[in-house]
Formats: C-alpha cells, structure tokens, sequence
C-alpha cells in the first residue's frame, strides 16, 4: 500500500486508509476509516452498468440493459399526470392505497384465481428489488440457508448475503435450461429456509413448468420453507408456455409471497411499483422491514397503476404478441448471423452461443469485440453464475426494443460475422 499512517509511518492495510476530512477550524486532518459492509463491498459495479457504459463510449445499440426505448401505455401516463396534479401528494398508507391493493387483489383472482384480503394480504413497494430486499430481511435470520437458482439476477445474491443468508445453488444450463432434480435435492437441507425463485427467469427466458414447479413445492413442504417468488414478467410469455405461481400448488398459499412489477407490465420500469402478494402473517412480517426502507410510494403513481391493472384482456394479449414478434425477429436475427439460439419462453432476453460463430474466447471478450467492432452491446451469461465453471460461451440479448433498433443491430451483427 503507498499510503503511510500520519502517526506512526506504518504501511496502511485496506482497512484502515487515511481520508482527509475538515475539522471545526477548518484545518485538514487525517482519519482512520473501518472497513464498510465486508457483504456488499465485495461486488463492483454490475455488468449493467459495465457494459451501458462502454455502449455509450462506442456508439453502440444497447441491448444489454432490459429495459424498453419506448414509454408505456398513454392512457396510464396521462392518469399520473393529473393525479399529480390535483393530489394529494403527501404520504400515502404505508401498505400501499386501498385503490391499488384492490387493483392487486382483483389481478391475482382475475389471472390465477388466487383470493386474498387487500387490507391484509397485498403490500405496495417502491419497485420489485424492494419488495425482494423487504421480503429478504424479514424472513431471513443469520445462518439460513437460501436456495437460489443460477444463472440469477444480479441482486439476488447481494440481498440475500446482506440479510444474513446462505446462498446454495441450483445449476440450469443451456441451452434448455433445465431444471435437474438430484441439483434441486442437493441444495436443500434442514437449514434451509427459503427459496428464492424467479419466473419467467431473467436471464435466461426460462418458463418453469408444471412438474419443476412441483418438484421445488415437494422440496419447500418436505423442509418447512418459505418461497419468494419474482414474478415481475408474468405477462410476458411464449407460445404453449403458462405462468403458473407455485403459490397455487396445495400447501404452498401460507408460505409463498409473490412479487409482482409494474414497470415490466406497463413497460414504465422507471416508475418502479412493486405489489407483494401473500398470507396476512408473511405480509406483516414483511411489511415490518418494509417501513424502515422507503415506507410507502408515490400516490400518483399508485393511482395510475391501479388504473393500469384494470385494462381489459386485449392490453396483456397484444403486450405478449408484441414481445413474442421481437422475441422471434431477434431469434432469427441471431441465427441468420451464424449465432445458435437457447430456448427463450418468457420475460425481455434471448441468450446466444457464441461457440456456433466459431468464435474461440469467452463470452465477456466477445461482448467487448461486439460492442466495438460490430457496434452492438450484449450481455455476457457468465456474469449471472457465482458458482465454480460458469457457462462462458452465451450471451444475453434484449429485444425489447423498438423494431428499428432490433433490425440496426441484426444488421450489424450480419455485417461483422460475414466480413470475419
């Protein structure tokens, strides 16, 4: 280390740097610094922010970063608009508006006939990694273990560790991404305490199906856990596919909360309104962590998304088909460039093996490659896996995006691969 302690000249350790910091005469002073959260601290700037960063810097389109290039529904804008404007604009309930709650409750019954008391069973959150850091803290204690699902998103592993957590994990690999059941065996013992899953899954477009979700249930109701669901792209999903929320399966309704996300239904991921549905206990418990956090959320914004839950069966049919045609328009896209595709049946991204094209590194120098050469920004797979032999020859492709974009970048991935 070059820094010396102003004290005694002894070489400081990382944990112990000076900073200089102005004391009440306005002199500078040197001050010993203790070393901050060691289960935050040890993670970087995210992959997101990485490869946004070098995407602007090279003039490449993004489709990294999942979020769409067009605002959602206008209707739903303009209904924040005035509430803004007429008010009131001051705390709201900290659970959330009764108008928003109801909005939740009449979606759950309506979609997946789950039935719940609003008062009690529904909890409104600044964004969905809200309702996951609340839901977290509140039913994790130190020294539980938490199944996880891999490749995950990226703030799974930090809340869980922040919490207390202990991360074990379950392998899919491409390009089906299957669930295998001596993996899920494996990651779960009696100090299990919860299971953290996500579908439609990000990254990897997975769909879990009918038997994998029976095969977790059996695994939570054999060891007494709770489930977290993120199920933020419930909506958005393929073909023959079907969201089903393991909250539906017998035995699991009292030990499964499910996050829903308004940002990725009305593509407003800006807005970032998160609804939390569970049984009247967990929704307490959570509710506890909830209010040392951010407490409660914009009321315009809560009033517009209520509105929003509300629109007929033709908004959430025409959100899937569109998403579906940009899913297919990429698919093809990626092939025609000599890239083969991994099964993708829901949520905004389709991975890539980079292997097909005959390229020779790993996933995160192609990503480099493509963002400065080809002008087009992807995400390397290999960033989502913690554990040992990660996947390093997929890449994450967002599509939702408008058609031109997706057609610009197809372009230009054809261009580089066929001069290359």
């Amino acid at each position: 280390c070059p820094f010396l302690c102003p004290y005694c000249l002894r070489p400081l350790t990382g944990k112990d740097m000076p900073v200089e910091i102005n004391d009440r005469k306005g002199r500078l002073r040197a001050a010993m610094v203790k070393q901050t959260n060691s289960a935050l601290s040890g993670f970087g700037t995210t992959i997101f922010e990485v490869m946004s960063a070098l995407a602007n810097e090279k003039g490449a389109i993004n489709l990294g970063q999942g979020f769409p290039d067009e605002d959602g529904p206008e209707d739903i804008r303009a209904i924040a608009a005035k509430a803004l404007m007429e008010g009131p604009n001051q705390y709201p309930p900290m659970m959330g508006t009764m108008e928003l709650r109801q909005a939740v409750a009449d979606h759950n019954h309506r979609f997946y006939g789950i039935a719940v008391n609003p008062e009690t069973d529904i909890l409104i959150t600044s964004g969905a990694t809200e309702a996951l850091n609340d839901s977290l803290m509140a039913l994790i204690e130190p020294g539980d273990e938490v199944v996880l699902f891999e490749p995950l998103y990226d703030c799974y592993l930090p809340l869980v560790l922040r919490a207390g957590g202990i991360p074990k994990f379950v392998r899919l690999d491409p390009p089906h991404w299957t669930l295998d059941a001596d993996r899920l065996a494996e990651a779960f013992s009696e100090k299990t305490k919860l299971v953290l899953l996500n579908t439609p899954m990000n990254p990897t477009g997975k769909v879990f199906n009918l038997d994998e979700l029976q095969m977790i249930t059996d695994r939570v109701l054999e060891n007494d856990a709770y489930v977290v669901c993120d199920e933020v792209y419930e909506h958005i999903v393929f073909g023959l596919s079907r969201h089903i929320p393991i909250a539906t399966f017998p035995g699991m309704g009292e030990r499964t909360v499910r996050i829903g996300s308004a940002g990725k239904t009305f593509s407003l991921t800006g807005w970032k309104v998160g609804y939390v549905t569970g049984c009247t206990e967990m929704i307490a418990r959570i509710a506890k962590a909830h209010q040392f956090v951010t407490f409660t959320t914009p009321p315009a914004l809560q009033h517009a998304v209520a509105y929003g839950l509300n629109k007929d069966d033709d908004y959430y049919e025409t959100l899937r088909e569109d998403m579906q045609a940009k899913r297919n328009f990429m698919k093809f896209g990626l092939e025609s460039a000599g890239l083969q595709t991994a099964d993708c049946d829901g949520t905004y991204f389709i991975n890539a093996d980079i292997r097909a094209s005959g390229f020779k590194g790993t996933d995160a120098e192609f990503c480099q490659l493509i963002i400065e050469q080809a002008g087009v920004a992807a995400l390397p797979v290999s960033a989502f896996y913690t554990s040992d032999n990660a996947v390093d020859h997929f890449v994450r492709f967002c599509f939702c995006k408008k058609e031109q974009v997706l057609s610009d970048a197809v372009s230009r991935l054809n261009d580089f691969f066929s001069n290359n």
